[in-house]
């Protein structure tokens, strides 16, 4: 018995250590997470990707693997997620969206998470002891940018005489969202523009709080920075069509699913930008040296097809999408 037992602990220790050698083999193992699904927000982890491969990592050079988890809009999967990926000791955590990198910064302090589609930590509120999480890495956008995008509304729609009303809506569990609302109504108080601003709470209220909206006569719609904008963004495309007002927007990614114009931050861009100090990470296992950067490129773009529904005349620093 003592043979038998003695035999079951070393088959027990060699089939944890081959699992153990199998799981890492050497390569270093990056676990994506994405809040929820979304076709713009999908475009900074093809981009985070694509930096690593121009870095010389890549899943076909079988230097890398990259484990991506996707938590479709659930807080509960999402926090499953982390600590599945924590479980598994992975080399680093890529955060796309708010939720992802709060959720990674909540559950670990050693393993470097490189964030993307996020604000800063004052806006994430993870400030602690006046400081940042020392495991935060990656890129991050203020909310200076919002002015630009929402002062070209008036200039493009030209109001003769009468004063824009421009609708919101807004989730209120986001600080984010609240953020850029507050900062818009100031904003709109020196440009004499009146908000309409609706709150919601899930993607599954967009359709019945934008034709509310809709209802108050509002000349324009702004898609502020709200990951829950950006899942209903069909839905609020639709209607909003549907009763000829116009979208403008502070992301660059909902130009090309129909909004008219914006001025913001590229979302693949800043994926890559990401990804380009993960890979810096991955060379030196050390993040010396790194730090959260300001997104670097931010784009003045619009839809064509949007402009032309609508009669706009874009100037001739704005670059059409595709």
């Amino acid at each position: 018995m003592k043979f038998l037992r003695g035999l079951s602990l070393f088959v027990a220790v060699v089939v944890i250590a081959s699992c153990s050698s199998s799981n890492k083999n050497n390569v270093p193992v990056v676990g994506f997470i994405d809040a929820f699904e979304d076709a713009t927000i999908s475009q900074a982890k093809n981009g985070f990707i694509d930096a690593l491969k121009q870095n010389g990592f890549s899943e076909d050079k079988k230097n890398v693997k990259i484990e991506y988890r996707n938590a479709q809009g659930s807080i509960p999967t999402l926090t499953q997620i982390v600590n599945y990926f924590i479980a598994e000791r992975v080399d680093l955590l890529a955060t796309s969206t708010t939720l992802s990198t709060v959720a990674a910064i909540q559950k670990t302090k050693t393993i470097p998470i490189f964030q993307m589609v996020s604000p800063t930590p004052e806006r994430m509120k993870v400030i602690a002891d006046g400081k940042a999480p020392a495991n935060l890495f990656g890129t991050m956008e203020e909310l200076n940018y919002i002015d630009t995008s929402f002062a070209i509304i008036p200039k493009l729609l030209k109001p003769k005489g009468t004063q824009l009303t421009i609708g919101m809506i807004y989730n209120q569990s986001e600080p984010q969202s609240t953020d850029a609302l507050q900062r818009i109504q100031g904003l709109a108080a020196k440009l004499k523009v009146k908000i309409i601003a609706l709150p919601l709470n899930s993607s599954a209220d967009a359709l019945l709080v934008t034709q509310s909206l809709l209802n108050k006569n509002i000349d324009a719609f702004f898609a502020n920075p709200d990951n829950t904008v950006f899942a209903a963004f069909e839905t609020i495309l639709k209607s909003c069509n549907e009763h000829n007002v116009p979208i403008f927007t502070s992301e660059a990614g909902l130009v090309q699913r129909g909004a008219v114009a914006a001025f913001g931050a590229d979302i693949y861009q800043w994926g890559y930008q990401s990804g380009v100090q993960a890979a810096q990470y991955l060379k030196k296992h050390s993040t010396d040296g790194l730090k959260l950067e300001m997104v670097k490129i931010r784009k003045r773009v619009y839809n064509p097809a949007a402009a032309k529904k609508y009669n706009i005349n874009i100037p001739a620093d704005f670059e059409a999408v595709k």
